[in-house]
């Protein structure tokens, strides 16, 4: 398609989340090239950014995840070079890959998200778990596909956990435990997507269980009634707004015992595997994974 012309389908890079990122950039290059794109890959770890202005790119399709691809320095390096992108902006990047922050953005304005509190090396674990309950999750504050996440059941775990989280980031959260179901709204073009309702095998969404599990039940539709599928929505749309995302995200939920939503955070570059959950919202929706890459595509821009 010359509608869009020299794509650049960025993937791979240098975060911990590189393996994946791989994953997604291949699915979404397979899809754009049997569209008609004239699309190619590029790994920014492999290859300077600024070769992109050179080799006469005019747009790219961003599948990088965690840092440097999904935090904003990207997306400033090709507002630099002029280069439209797809997903969020700079800022909408930045902060949607800090969960703290994200939290006290969606609490100003009153969206519900999870009791927490932050971590340091001086904080009193024995009083947060009380505060807390157990269990509860310790994760890094900026950190995506749950890398450095642990369930802590016991307090003689909880510093153990805090130390594993602090190897991946200066920032450490402990979060409380919510029970009822963990839930997905994928955001299309100011749209939100069915929800999805992840049903894990392993004791929590990990990292297995998220990319590599066959295990893990997937349902869409959720199961949510319609009032609650509306609510879940507009939480996430909004919540999404809040952040100045565009384009296309997920927002993540919680469901409490009683039914209630909480945000627990979002993803301004999810994934694109075959275990993703933007295709799955997506098919559901009646879009195709070509149909749905273009989607995006076509929604490239400066921020």
């Amino acid at each position: 398609m010359k509608l869009f012309g020299k794509v650049a389908v960025l993937m791979g890079g240098p975060s911990a989340e590189r393996e994946i990122s791989l994953l997604s950039g291949n699915a979404v290059l397979a899809a754009l090239r049997a569209a008609g794109v004239d699309a190619y890959a590029f790994d920014p770890a492999e290859r300077p950014v600024w070769e992109l202005r050179q080799e006469g790119f005019t747009r790219a399709f961003i599948t990088l995840h965690g840092r440097f691809g999904e935090d904003g320095t990207v997306q400033g390096a090709l507002e630099a070079l002029g280069i439209p992108y797809t997903g969020c902006g700079v800022l909408a990047s930045a902060i949607g890959m800090d969960k703290w922050r994200t939290k006290l953005l969606w609490q100003a304005a009153g969206l519900p998200v999870p009791d927490f509190c932050m971590l340091d090396e001086h904080s009193d674990f024995e009083q947060i778990a009380q505060r807390l309950g157990l269990p509860l999750f310790v994760k890094p504050a900026c950190e995506g596909s749950s890398l450095g996440v642990t369930k802590v059941r016991s307090l003689a775990e909880f510093r153990d956990a805090f130390e594993a989280a602090r190897k991946l980031d200066k920032l450490v959260m402990a979060e409380r435990f919510i029970g009822g179901g963990e839930y997905t709204c994928a955001i299309l073009g100011g749209r939100a997507l069915p929800s999805v309702k992840i049903e894990p095998a392993s004791d929590f969404y990990d990292y297995e269980a998220k990319y590599f599990r066959d295990d893990t039940v997937y349902r869409c539709p959720s199961g949510l009634s319609a009032e609650m599928e509306a609510q879940v929505g507009a939480y996430a749309l909004r919540g999404f707004e809040v952040l100045g995302g565009k384009g296309w995200g997920r927002v993540d939920f919680l469901m409490d015992e009683a039914g209630l939503p909480y945000l627990l955070e979002a993803n301004t570059a999810p994934g694109m595997t075959s275990h993703s959950l933007v295709p799955m919202a997506a098919r559901a929706a009646g879009y195709s994974f070509e149909a749905l890459c273009l989607a995006i595509l076509e929604q490239t821009k400066l921020d």
